[in-house]
């Protein structure tokens, strides 16, 4: 089992997947992709043999066809269904943000191509730098995942929606005017955390840790902390106020980052 604090400060067990699971999951994925590989290659052969074209155009068209079925089937597959191609459904496996959270199209993507050209085929020796990789990390990350940010958990069920934070009403206006993109996803995970596991701490760590975490997080932002409210109110209108920039779409003429 492994420990992840969500976006939205909420706790989360997940077992990690290891090598015989997604192993297995690989090898189904593969026999689809095979299957996609000649059914493709058998319609561009029908479309292809009246016009005659000439042999590089030949091999420009397979190569197409390669790379979109071992980059567009993984992409697609992860990005439709947050994080679980046919393979990782059928072992109940599915790929999550180190944070938890589910994955987007840009980790999709990530892992696809790094799949592709680093883990798997072009440069992985059928499988052989992923397994390595996998082996040498604690969480059983390939290089698609370190570069992604993303790690494949055991997860049959949806992941959980989470609660909504609820920023102190006295610091709402001060936080929405603050831009929030200058916080690394780092330190935010570091804020999470500390709001996760709070009521566990002691007053002195309590202080110390919150301290330091609004010090680091307004340098970051060039402001200064509002005076006279404990860290755990000031980091959790952050986090709160970066969780509602995040579920409203910015309107027009009004950039908002987060």
């Amino acid at each position: 089992m492994a420990e992840f604090t969500t976006g939205e400060a909420v706790a989360l067990e997940l077992p990690i997947a290891r090598i015989p699971t997604r192993a297995t999951a690989f090898i189904i994925d593969v026999l689809i992709q095979l299957g996609l590989l000649l059914g493709l290659l058998a319609v561009t052969s029908l479309v292809l043999l009246p016009i005659n074209p000439d042999e590089a155009w030949i091999d420009a068209i397979m190569l197409i066809n390669v790379i979109v079925v071992l980059v567009g089937y993984p992409v697609a597959c992860e990005t439709l269904s947050r994080g679980r191609s046919l393979g990782k459904l059928a072992l109940g496996l599915r790929v999550v943000r180190a944070d938890g959270g589910p994955i987007a199209f840009r980790h999709a993507l990530t892992r696809g191509l790094a799949g592709a050209i680093v883990d798997f085929w072009l440069l992985g020796s059928f499988g052989a730098v992923a397994v390595v990789t996998s082996i040498c990390s604690p969480d059983a990350r390939r290089v698609g995942d370190v570069l992604a940010g993303t790690v494949v958990v055991h997860s049959q069920a949806a992941l959980p929606f989470p609660a909504l934070v609820v920023p102190p009403p006295w610091l709402a206006g001060w936080v929405t005017k603050l831009d929030l993109s200058g916080i690394p996803e780092d330190l935010a995970l570091s804020v999470r955390q500390y709001l996760t596991r709070v009521r566990t701490l002691t007053p002195e760590a309590e202080a110390g840790l919150g301290g330091a975490l609004v010090a680091a997080v307004c340098a970051r932002l060039r402001v200064a902390a509002p005076a006279g409210y404990p860290p755990v109110q000031i980091l959790g209108a952050i986090v709160a106020e970066r969780q509602r920039r995040a579920l409203t779409p910015p309107s027009y003429g009004l950039v908002r980052t987060g």
